[in-house]
């Protein structure tokens, strides 16, 4: 189903329209004066929709909301609706893109100032990465899930940030049988040897970038 089409969908039906239209705008990390600003309405109009305090909106309305929450994440870069495109609707999905061309990994390492950990040979291309939050994967993601991290195409770069020990991470990877091409840890606080040497076993290279995971959207910004 087309998640506009989702979205609308859930809005109509429910019980509380206003609740559900608000659980959306969050979802999109939208604010109610951002979503009024660009649908070119007063700010209380949203408000009053969420509270209850107007009736509920028809469905021309309900499009218009539906159709700035889309355009306001596609003007940000399409985080969300990549996100549920995907097929995995957790947040601990941070982001997820595939390039319609191959780049070097040298290349997509020395614009994100990528360092190495092993001695596995970084010479090889990429055709997309994934993001993911380290510690809400670990308790969200099913084993469907980490399937669908590989999008179209196992050559892609894993990005993980909250890593604490680095270990995990590179456990999961050595008992998948999908393997990326890359595995990025953002901003560790620590990587041990063992995963170092399931980098080196795999031959999969691990590298750590100490970008500031608080500002994931610099990262996002170079890898597009």
């Amino acid at each position: 189903m087309d998640l506009k089409e989702k979205i609308a969908g859930e809005i109509t039906i429910s019980d509380n329209p206003g609740y559900t239209i608000k659980k959306w705008r969050e979802e999109f990390n939208i604010s109610q004066m951002e979503l009024s600003r660009f649908m070119n309405v007063s700010p209380s109009v949203i408000s009053d929709y969420e509270a209850g305090r107007r009736k509920s909106p028809g469905s021309a309305s309900i499009k218009k909301i539906v159709e700035a929450l889309i355009k306001i994440d596609e003007n940000r870069g399409g985080n969300v609706i990549r996100r549920y495109n995907s097929g995995i609707s957790s947040d601990a999905l941070l982001d997820i893109k595939d390039y319609d061309h191959d780049i070097s990994l040298e290349y997509i390492a020395t614009k994100i100032n990528a360092k190495s950990y092993s001695r596995v040979d970084l010479r090889r291309n990429i055709r997309g990465y994934t993001m993911i939050d380290g510690i809400k994967a670990i308790i969200e993601f099913s084993y469907a899930d980490y399937t669908k991290l590989y999008g179209w195409s196992s050559q892609r770069i894993i990005f993980i940030t909250q890593v604490y020990y680095g270990r995990s991470p590179m456990i999961a990877v050595r008992a998948h049988p999908l393997k990326p091409a890359a595995v990025v840890y953002i901003q560790p606080n620590n990587v041990d040897d063992l995963a170092v040497r399931i980098s080196e076993l795999e031959n999969i290279p691990l590298l750590k970038t100490d970008y500031d995971y608080k500002r994931i959207s610099d990262i996002m910004s170079s890898l597009r």
